[in-house]
């Protein structure tokens, strides 16, 4: 069978901007949203669980619906707050790392460069090329940018993984109100009596909701994300409303 090339040669003046360059192919992988879809999974389901684990708790203790109201009220702002500064504390400190590495292996570059052109030639040998081959590709990378290839083939730090404490800090804090907001709200519109069933319901049916969206959005198995974050919410309210029951009733 004859061969036949995909994009097909033709004449400017019969088909103009058709032929000249094949279109480019935008590729996106869902590996470029781990950053914020941790940040904000983290945040969304922390604000579900403790939020409405802290409504059951105070509920179950006998409270009234204002005391229960302020509790959730406050739970929402301290927890936002520390969800907020945990994640840039803990970005923060990645990020010093990184900044660290990236320091001492530019002081290596400018002070012995031969050792880190060895360097990089056997990373690429490692990984299955030709030493002569390994050597041309550490030539060109290192001449065209010489930190950015031992970043990214020596210390594995890649820019879209780089590690941006004040995008998570806010991204924690953002998801974790919304999260808790469910839980408020259904406490507010359920009736007193109800509280303990309502607010414990929907919030699982939240969790199991952000479970799924998780999966789907970061390309996981949609069952297991949502039984697996179901099942914690459930022990988490559970082990609440006991210790909410029990200080209650020796109050």
């Amino acid at each position: 069978m004859p061969h036949r090339d995909i994009w097909p040669r033709c004449r400017p003046s019969t088909c103009p901007g058709r032929c000249a360059t094949p279109p480019r192919h935008a590729e996106r992988h869902r590996s470029e949203r781990i950053g914020w879809l941790r940040a904000a999974v983290l945040g969304a389901n922390d604000g579900i669980v403790s939020t409405a684990s802290l409504i059951i708790g105070v509920a179950a203790a006998e409270a009234t619906a204002h005391q229960i109201l302020v509790a959730g009220v406050a739970g929402l702002v301290a927890g936002a707050m520390s969800m907020a500064a945990g994640e840039f504390v803990s970005v923060s400190s990645q990020a010093d790392t990184e900044s660290a590495d990236l320091a001492r292996e530019r002081h290596e570059l400018d002070t012995t460069p031969a050792s880190e052109r060895a360097e990089l030639t056997a990373i690429y040998v490692t990984r299955g090329l030709s030493r002569p081959l390994a050597e041309q590709v550490a030539d060109q990378l290192m001449a065209h940018d010489a930190l950015g290839a031992h970043a990214r083939d020596e210390l594995g730090i890649v820019e879209m993984h780089r590690a941006r404490p004040i995008q998570a800090a806010l991204a924690s804090a953002a998801t974790f109100s919304v999260g808790a907001f469910l839980p408020l709200i259904t406490t507010v519109i359920a009736p007193q009596g109800t509280i303990l069933p309502i607010v414990g319901g929907a919030s699982l049916l939240s969790l199991a909701g952000l479970g799924a969206l998780a999966a789907r959005t970061g390309g996981a198995p949609v069952g297991k994300a949502t039984l697996r974050v179901t099942f914690w919410g459930v022990l988490a309210m559970a082990l609440t409303a006991g210790a909410g029951a029990l200080f209650g009733a020796g109050g």
